[in-house]
């Protein structure tokens, strides 16, 4: 089978690779960003707040700090809003009311809002506007979201019409439109919420368990899959009803090898992978 080899993106700078890890990710603007703490969270119990720093590397190579304060969040997810502040949020709560799940920070790393998204995170996605995009997975049925930094729900999948929403496995938001990839069925779904003709369009698809999505044009790449699919980068064409296969890759770490325990997020016509120990990020590029 074809391969098809990651291209190096960002690292981690050395002189912080002795801090743990909790989360990382690329933003819409394509600048990479990991949330980083002394040590890892004790396993069990109520989590104390911490001080951590976030590490963002941007497309340029140049290097920003941002202290957060008093982040309460476990099993975190990050990412940066258009203003300069982040966005940290547990993806479990231990209350479907707990106002402390997700947490916003302003650009010098001051708390100025929380509320609950609900339990069951899977993706914690922002875009250009500054709306957070939440996926869950299918502890919660709540499918796929969208909320404003104060905590405002400004719109749901409910009554969607999107088949077989259980689990979102992929979530790709890029500008301020989403594509989602969910389980049971794997439809590709654009989601447009500001487009009142058809917030929503859906494509039928054969491709089961990706767990991140590109799209460029008419053409769909899917990343992942079940068991021995688990590196498999599927192309489609998108005509008027379904995804079309066109080809089947793997895809490979830039030396070769396969990548092993990773992070991936989708934006746009580019999938990033983090590989474990979780400090250098590559991407595919749909639009290459």
């Amino acid at each position: 089978m074809q391969k098809t080899a990651l291209v190096p993106y960002a690292h981690l700078p050395r002189a912080h690779h002795d801090h743990h890890v909790l989360t990382s990710t690329v933003d819409v603007f394509g600048t990479a960003h990991w949330l980083l703490a002394e040590r890892a969270p004790l396993p069990g119990g109520d989590v104390q707040p911490f001080d951590a720093l976030v590490v963002s590397v941007h497309p340029d190579g140049n290097v920003e700090l941002t202290e957060l304060s008093a982040v309460r969040a476990r099993w975190p997810h990050l990412d940066r809003l258009p203003d300069g502040g982040f966005v940290v949020a547990a993806s479990r709560a231990r209350r479907h009311e707990d106002a402390n799940q997700v947490q916003v920070f302003d650009m010098l790393g001051r708390e100025t809002s929380s509320f609950s998204v609900g339990d069951a995170i899977e993706h914690l996605l922002v875009d250009e506007a500054g709306h957070i995009w939440v996926g869950h997975f299918d502890e919660n049925p709540a499918g796929i979201r969208r909320w404003s930094t104060t905590g405002q729900l400004t719109w749901t999948s409910d009554g969607a019409r999107i088949p077989g929403l259980f689990d979102c496995y992929a979530l790709n938001v890029s500008g301020t439109t989403a594509w989602a990839c969910p389980y049971t069925d794997f439809p590709l779904v654009e989601i447009r919420p500001e487009r009142p003709d058809r917030p929503v369009r859906v494509w039928a698809n054969r491709v089961r368990g990706a767990k991140a999505v590109a799209v460029h044009g008419e053409r769909v790449a899917f990343y992942g899959g079940y068991r021995e699919e688990r590196d498999r980068l599927a192309h489609g064409e998108l005509t008027e009803t379904s995804v079309e296969p066109t080809a089947v890759a793997l895809l490979t770490l830039p030396d070769g090898p396969a990548p092993g325990r990773r992070w991936a997020v989708g934006r746009g016509s580019r999938i990033y992978v983090l590989v474990e120990p979780y400090t250098a990020w590559g991407v595919f590029d749909l639009s290459g």
